[in-house]
């Protein structure tokens, strides 16, 4: 008697999303199943590495894990650049860890200026990251979403207490943006029901699209 892989059939499956534009944007998404249970569902779009970029110089990390960026370490444009040009990131994760308001607290103008000048040096998508403290991310995050007017970068995190002030602006400005709550799906979809900044919610963290 031939053996047979016992399956679940689920009834939904992950909402497929593209980040970023053009040639190299990146589509994510649209499993049927768990992560490669290509017995049990589809796996349309491949994983994808998005690398790590913080917009100023870390000062706690181990030698080790520095050394490789230690030439542009100083430099977000040219740690970008480098992730890409010579470890073939597919997207870049630029952290605004300059902004904590606990550290350089960072305006947001100059925040968002950092931003572009990574955003027109790279092809890749860019997600920017926050520092999770909703009174600065409100403030960083908009002037970030308007001064990259229609360069589809996916911004994060929106959090319960400050959804509703970022979200329409990112969704306004032509970006995508990643939700983020505890592991509770009532908070989940209430932060991902509100029409006017986000569209869907998964478990943890979902990515919504501005259409």
């Amino acid at each position: 008697m031939a053996f047979e892989v016992p399956k679940t059939v689920y009834s939904g499956k992950i909402r497929e999303i593209t980040l970023g534009s053009g040639d190299k944007a990146v589509t994510l998404g649209g499993e049927s199943s768990y992560p490669f249970y290509l017995h049990e569902g589809a796996m349309p779009n491949k994983p994808r590495i998005a690398m790590e970029v913080w917009d100023t110089a870390p000062d706690d990390w181990a030698e080790e894990c520095l050394k490789p960026f230690a030439d542009v370490a100083g430099d977000p444009v040219a740690w970008a650049k480098k992730c890409v040009s010579e470890y073939g990131a597919d997207a870049i994760c630029l952290q605004l860890v300059s902004t904590d308001p606990n550290g350089m607290d960072r305006p947001a103008e100059e925040a968002a200026a950092v931003v572009k000048q990574v955003a027109d040096a790279i092809d890749v998508p860019l997600i920017v990251w926050g520092t999770a403290n909703h009174d600065k991310d409100t403030e960083v995050l908009r002037a970030v979403a308007e001064t990259c007017q229609g360069q589809k970068l996916t911004i994060g995190p929106l959090e319960e207490a400050d959804h509703k002030k970022i979200g329409a602006a990112i969704i306004g400005y032509g970006h995508t943006a990643i939700s983020s709550t505890p592991i509770d799906i009532n908070l989940a979809k209430q932060v991902g029901s509100s029409r006017v900044d986000l569209q869907a919610c998964k478990l943890e963290y979902s990515i919504v699209s501005p259409k």
